[in-house]
């Protein structure tokens, strides 16, 4: 008899694809060089409203680098009243992969990051366009434009990546993403 059919070799089998089964919950890690060696991802953010610019590294070899992630929560704030929230993680990688996709540095111009509750209220009683439980209130999408690039490719490229929500807004020329789910409009 063979040792895979050993109660305690299937458990130990059982628990291995189920420890590798649930790594596909958890954010994907940077895109690796040829050494698999995680390589240092970066951003640079002009927010269209403070006027603030900020280029950081945010990911390294050891993984997120908390100052930098604090200091991009900081530009992402709600620019009407400084309000704060955690930024999901996994849109700077998506930003930072679609720059990649494009053939450009990632040099975005934010429009719109984190929105207070007070502020996405106000918004959508003036405009349809605006949800009432926009992911921007969880810190989960952004209104973009990445320089050197037309915000309708930028949208498709974005489509391509199949990792959130796009909106394109062609009157006010920029991209909604998210990492809700999967969907398309344009505004």
């Amino acid at each position: 008899m063979s040792n895979a059919s050993h109660p305690s070799s299937r458990r130990q089998l059982l628990g291995g694809v189920l420890a590798l089964g649930a790594t596909a919950f958890l954010p994907s890690p940077a895109r690796t060089t040829e050494t698999s060696r995680p390589r240092t991802r970066w951003l640079e953010m002009a927010s269209m409203h403070t006027g603030e610019v900020l280029s950081v590294a945010y990911r390294g070899a050891t993984g997120l680098m908390g100052d930098a992630v604090l200091r991009l929560q900081h530009l992402l704030r709600d620019h009407r009243n400084g309000e704060q929230h955690p930024i999901d993680t996994g849109l700077y990688d998506l930003l930072a992969d679609l720059a990649e996709r494009a053939g450009v540095d990632p040099r975005f111009e934010i429009i719109s990051g984190y929105r207070s509750p007070a502020t996405n209220s106000m918004l959508h009683e003036r405009s349809a366009g605006v949800a009432v439980r926009s992911l921007h209130l969880q810190g989960r999408a952004m209104d973009v434009r990445l320089k050197g690039v037309r915000c309708d490719h930028l949208a498709q490229l974005a489509l391509a990546q199949q990792r959130g929500g796009v909106g394109f807004y062609r009157q006010s020329d920029f991209v909604h993403i998210d990492t809700g789910r999967i969907r398309q409009w344009q505004g």
